[in-house]
């Protein structure tokens, strides 16, 4: 028997779109796809723990009792506590600390709080640098004076590369006021030189190319091709450089926070549990393993994501 010719809609269900082929040899990758089960995890505390100590208050993550102090974890409440200072169920799941503080209440602020700092950290870096690599890309041979706008951008940008950005952190967090906006901000502001090359690389390719030529040759207007046109096909170096650079965003704002830089009581972050655990790691040693497993755990799972979807948009990388 005879095969039925293909079919211009025969043929569109058996050709993938490029972002459907990406999530095939994603999800061939164990070690990825379990990074992203971490993660897909770890928002559902977030968004849970905010719940539980913000909205609802099923946890309290502030109150203090003395008389449980370093209390082990799955250890029974005391029952010379009020009622209103109880746990829930009267038991410490992680344990408490110095001051008698629940350390799973602590823990589930502080995964919202790490969360957000990394994604908003991220979000702000990924806007700077696709910017100032969109402009150096697009606008490579348009001259200001003696140099051209990518000469400009890149030398900027290579002096960024230069000054050690921990460091930099330190000093301008020392100089602002403390608060989890300025940590988003500054940690945003100091970590986009990676993307603004990648897509000053891929604009400069991109350009070049015969769709942009047509664009052009049609009399679009320069913002429409490059965010219509050109944007959507540099997008994958960024995604891949933003996985990881929350990774490095949530470890950035841990050291931060572990130094006593960072967001400030009585919020809670891993960075400051590990912090106040520090001098007790022999005495309770669960208030610094929790949170440095925490944050290897997180911060392991974006790596193996990001190494992933590295892996899955360039072909040439991909495992036999």
């Amino acid at each position: 028997m005879q095969a039925a010719p293909a079919t211009p809609a025969n043929t569109a269900t058996l050709v993938d779109s490029p972002w459907r082929r990406v999530w095939q040899v994603l999800r061939r990758d164990r070690l990825a796809m379990g990074g992203l089960c971490v993660l897909v995890a770890l928002t559902v505390v977030a968004l849970l723990g905010k719940a539980a100590t913000e909205w609802i208050v099923l946890f309290d993550p502030a109150t203090v009792r003395l008389v449980d102090k370093f209390r082990p974890p799955l250890s029974q409440a005391s029952a010379l506590l009020p009622v209103r200072d109880l746990p829930p169920g009267g038991i410490y799941l992680l344990g408490t600390d110095a001051l008698g503080r629940d350390v799973f209440a602590r823990m589930l602020q502080g995964s919202f709080v790490s969360m957000s700092i990394g994604l908003v950290a991220v979000s702000i870096s990924v806007v700077v640098g696709v910017v100032l690599g969109g402009i150096a890309g697009y606008y490579a041979d348009v001259r200001l004076g003696p140099v051209t706008v990518d000469a400009l951008i890149m030398r900027f940008t290579d002096a960024m590369l230069c000054i050690p950005v921990f460091f930099l952190i330190l000093v301008v967090v020392a100089l602002l006021p403390a608060s989890i906006y300025n940590i988003m901000i500054v940690i945003g502001l100091t970590r986009w030189m990676g993307i603004a090359r990648f897509v000053r690389a891929e604009f400069l390719s991109l350009r070049e190319q015969d769709f942009v030529v047509a664009a052009h040759a049609l009399g679009l207007p320069a913002p429409r091709i490059i965010f219509l046109h050109m944007m959507p096909n540099a997008v994958a170096p960024v995604l891949v450089t933003a996985t990881i650079g929350v990774a490095t965003a949530i470890l950035t704002e841990s050291a931060l926070s572990f130094l006593g830089f960072g967001v400030q009581p009585p919020f809670a972050t891993w960075g400051n549990i590990l912090a106040d655990g520090k001098n007790f790691i022999f005495d309770a040693p669960w208030l610094f393993f929790i949170p440095g497993c925490a944050i290897f755990a997180i911060v392991l799972a974006f790596n193996l994501l990001g190494e992933g979807m590295r892996e899955a948009f360039n072909p040439k990388l991909q495992r036999r």
